[in-house]
C-alpha cells in the first residue's frame, strides 16, 4: 500500500502569490486515480470547507480526509464521508487530560487573541486568531497558563495571504502527524510508504515524524529553514525539496507535489498502460 498524504492550502492547491501550473491539477488527478494510491488530505480546512476547494479548484476527492489539523478523520466511500469512529476512541484514551472547556478558561482575556468561530472548532481543536505582531508575547503568556496542563499540542502558524497568525490547540494525540500515523497503521503501510506534502507551520510534524516528506517549491522560508535544521540533527530524515523543470512544471503547489511522488516513486511512469 503507497499512501501519497498532502496539505491543501498552497501545497496541493494554488491559492498563493506564486503562478501554479494550469495543467497540474488535471495531471495530479489521473495520476492518483490510474497508479493505485490511497490518497489522504492532511488539512486544517474543516469538512465544509475542504468541499468548497474540491468544487473550486477541481482536485478529486481523497479516500481519507484528514481534517481541521488532524483532529478529524473521514474516509470517502460510494460518494459519502464517513466519520471514523476507532479515532475519537483512540485520541480520548491517549490524551486523557484534555479539556476543551478548561483550555478555553485557562487562556481568556489573553490580549491580542480571539477565539475562532464555532465552525473551525470541535472537541479536539481549539483554534484562535492572534495579531501576528503580539504573537510572541501572546505565545509567552500561553505557555505559561496552558503549556503541559492539557496532555496537548500548541501550534502557532502564519497565514500569509490575509496576515493572520493562527493559534490551535490539539490533543497531543490528534495532530496532522498522528493521524497520518493512525491511517498508515490502519491500512498496513510502513512509514517508508507514506509521501507526506506540506508548505507551512504545521506541516513541521509530520514532514519530521519519518514519512517521506516533500516541501513544495512556495513553501515558507521558515519551515524550511525547520526543516533543514532537523534534518541535520536526524540524518534518517528524509525530505525532498521540490525544484521545478520536471516534466514542464514549475514545482509550485500541485506540481511540487507532483515532482516529490515521482522523487519517492509512488507515481511511475512505468506503471502507465
Amino acid at each position: 500500500m503507497k499512501i501519497l498524504a498532502t496539505d491543501l492550502d498552497r501545497t496541493l492547491l494554488p491559492n498563493g502569490s506564486w503562478k501554479g501550473d494550469s495543467e497540474a491539477i488535471n495531471l495530479f488527478n489521473e495520476l492518483t486515480e490510474k497508479q493505485g494510491v490511497l490518497l489522504v488530505y492532511v488539512t486544517g480546512r474543516n469538512l465544509a470547507l475542504t468541499e468548497n476547494a474540491i468544487k473550486e479548484f477541481g482536485v478529486r476527492y481523497p479516500d481519507v480526509l484528514c481534517g481541521d489539523v488532524g483532529s478529524s478523520i473521514r474516509k470517502y466511500e460510494n460518494g459519502e464521508w464517513k466519520f471514523d469512529a476507532g479515532w475519537i476512541t483512540h485520541v480520548k484514551r491517549a490524551s486523557p487530560r484534555w479539556n476543551v472547556t478548561a483550555i478555553r478558561d485557562a487562556v481568556a482575556g489573553i490580549d491580542g487573541m480571539r477565539e475562532q468561530e464555532s465552525e473551525h472548532l470541535n472537541q479536539f481543536k481549539q483554534s484562535y486568531y492572534v495579531e501576528h505582531d503580539k504573537n510572541h508575547a501572546v505565545l509567552k503568556k500561553v505557555d505559561e497558563l496552558a503549556n503541559g496542563r492539557f496532555d496537548e499540542v500548541i501550534i502557532y502558524s502564519f497565514d500569509s495571504q490575509n496576515g493572520k497568525g493562527l493559534l490551535d490547540f490539539l490533543p497531543a494525540s490528534a495532530t496532522k502527524q498522528t493521524a497520518l500515523e493512525y491511517v498508515a497503521e490502519e491500512f498496513g503501510a510502513a512509514k517508508e510508504d507514506v509521501v507526506f506534502c506540506g508548505d507551512s507551520g504545521n506541516d513541521i510534524f509530520p514532514l519530521t515524524a519519518g514519512f517521506c516528506g516533500v516541501l513544495v517549491r512556495n513553501a515558507d522560508a521558515q519551515l524550511v529553514e525547520n526543516v533543514k535544521k532537523a534534518m541535520n540533527e536526524s540524518p534518517d530524515l528524509k525530505v525532498y525539496f521540490a525544484k521545478g523543470n520536471f516534466k514542464g512544471l514549475k514545482g509550485y503547489y500541485t506540481s511540487g507535489v507532483i515532482e516529490g511522488a515521482y522523487h519517492y516513486g509512488i507515481f511511475d511512469d512505468a506503471m502507465e498502460s
